[in-house]
């Protein structure tokens, strides 16, 4: 009989710094993705830079938006993502970016539901200031994005129309950030945006991300548009999500107050093949969470890489 005493095995909460923890509740890596995009919005409807105090108040905003409406998804949601984890077989899992800190915290025990909420409420509060201060109506986005993650999270099981609200909350942050440069954009072009954002994120992010998921979310019953309308049907949406963000990211220059010259559709095209219909051809011609994983990671990608065209057509043009 083996007499050894058996080593203390460390508390998991203690094995990760505290910043880690609250950082992983907020997927900030994915959050400071998509930070660009409201950056790219405004300077794609500009066509030169804001004042330095806008871009500054801008970041800050655009930094706690994220940071608040990422947390809000793992705290309505950490009931279901706890019962998601105890149902999931021990695998390695798919590198995804989501996962750079500590995935789903808050459902692993990790931190407390308060301090979650807390967290949460936080940033909610610095974005609200900082988004009324750059135009009252930013703020009005930012509480409809929040309510409609909210909304989204909640009809897990119910529908899988639920790719509707996730849709308006990524085009959200594309929609402030044109607003808080110009309080009276063009009709046109803001639709356009909304168009290109939306499809992006339905084709590129939530269909790609169901399809990862699609084991996990068979075992709690998440409706999710894989698990409805199965994988032919869920690959045919994507692919046509995909293209449609392609096109109207190319010609979402046409209708901005600004001048960008030739350097940016070339660039967005190239971007949209690379980082959205190569990776979803990928998945057309394998489906599986392999491929699609892929997509995910290459489509978050979009918003940054936009920014930079972006801004490389300014300082050209100048």
């Amino acid at each position: 009989m083996n007499t050894a005493p058996t080593p203390a095995i460390e508390p998991t909460s203690k094995r990760y710094p505290d910043w880690k923890l609250f950082l992983g509740l907020s997927r900030t890596p994915h959050g400071v993705l998509d930070m660009a995009t409201p950056a790219m919005a405004a300077l794609l409807w500009l066509g030169r830079f804001p004042p330095v105090g806008t871009i500054i108040l801008g970041i800050i905003t655009a930094f706690a938006g994220y940071t608040a409406v990422y947390a809000l998804n793992d705290v309505v949601d950490y009931k279901i993502d706890k019962k998601r984890l105890s149902l999931s077989e021990t695998h390695e899992p798919l590198f995804d970016m989501d996962g750079l800190f500590v995935r789903h915290p808050l459902a692993q025990g990790l931190i407390s539901l308060k301090a979650a909420v807390l967290w949460t409420l936080f940033w909610a509060c610095v974005a609200l200031v900082g988004a009324w201060m750059l135009n009252p109506l930013c703020a009005v986005i930012f509480i409809i994005s929040a309510a409609f993650e909210a909304i989204y999270c909640k009809l897990l099981r119910i529908t899988h129309l639920k790719i509707i609200p996730s849709a308006v909350v990524k085009a959200g942050g594309g929609l402030a950030g044109v607003y808080a440069v110009d309080p009276n954009p063009s009709p046109a072009f803001v639709v356009l945006l909304f168009i290109w954002l939306a499809a992006w994120e339905i084709g590129g992010q939530n269909i790609a991300n169901d399809i990862v998921d699609m084991e996990d979310d068979a075992k709690v019953q998440a409706r999710t548009t894989l698990t409805v309308k199965g994988m032919r049907e869920s690959v045919f949406i994507m692919i046509v999500a995909v293209s449609m963000a392609v096109i109207a990211g190319v010609f979402a220059y046409r209708l901005s107050a600004g001048t960008l010259g030739a350097l940016y559709p070339i660039g967005a095209a190239l971007l949209g093949w690379f980082l959205l219909l190569q990776p979803a051809r990928a998945v057309y011609n394998n489906p599986g969470p392999e491929t699609a994983a892929r997509l995910f990671n290459w489509a978050g990608f979009m918003p940054p890489a936009f920014l930079v065209l972006i801004t490389l057509a300014i300082l050209v043009k100048t």
